[in-house]
């Protein structure tokens, strides 16, 4: 079946929501954010909306692959240098939206940002923020092709020094430093979250 990469609009904001949703479902960042009080599923579902939602308030790129049939089944989202604040308005549904998920889920996922953010790069960058497959589709090259767009995207950009991205699964590290990347931080969250933080300069070659 073949597949190829197309850049997303707001219109496709609840398909790159799903798959998400289910590429992230056990992703240890959203286990360690979410914690075990309530209906798991039901807020990912509100988190990973508001990172999608986020994403395309402050018109960031958002890049998709779909199959065939025209099905979504895989989605990378990215940070540009210099993108805008976010309207008043979304700041406010945030912040509601937080309230909902509850004090404990925000601090948890500031302290995850906060010991990220310590090994950001301070010359103009882009950001991988989501690179996610559904389950049922991946091992077939859908991320590698997911991650070339992101890096034509930043060479493309006078502006950028190149990509960074973190990661929390630790095989993943061998994974990013095949496609280019280098560690540049890492950090334990806490007993059960730890972070790598990799950087990919525009020089980079695979």
């Amino acid at each position: 079946m073949s597949s190829s990469v197309v850049a997303l609009d707001t219109i496709a904001a609840d398909e790159v929501a799903a798959v998400l949703c289910d590429g992230f479902r056990d992703y240890p960042v959203m286990r360690y954010v979410l914690g075990r009080d309530g209906d798991y599923d039901a807020r990912l579902s509100r988190l990973i909306g508001l990172f999608v939602r986020a994403r395309f308030a402050r018109q960031g790129p958002v890049r998709g692959v779909r199959d065939d049939t025209g099905t979504l089944i895989g989605v990378a989202t990215i940070t540009v240098p210099g993108e805008p604040e976010l309207p008043a308005a979304f700041a406010d549904w945030r912040d509601s939206l937080w309230s909902e998920l509850g004090l404990e889920a925000r601090g948890r996922y500031d302290a995850f940002v906060t010991a990220a953010r310590a090994f950001e790069p301070v010359e103009p960058h882009h950001h991988l923020n989501m690179l996610g497959v559904r389950r049922g589709h991946q091992g077939r090259g859908h991320s590698r092709a997911l991650l070339e767009a992101v890096h034509e995207l930043a060479a493309e950009d006078p502006a950028s020094t190149g990509v960074l991205l973190t990661t929390e699964h630790a095989p993943n590290v061998r994974l990013y430093e095949y496609f280019g990347y280098r560690t540049i931080g890492h950090a334990r969250v806490s007993e059960e979250l730890e972070t790598w933080v990799m950087f990919r300069g525009q020089e980079s070659e695979i």
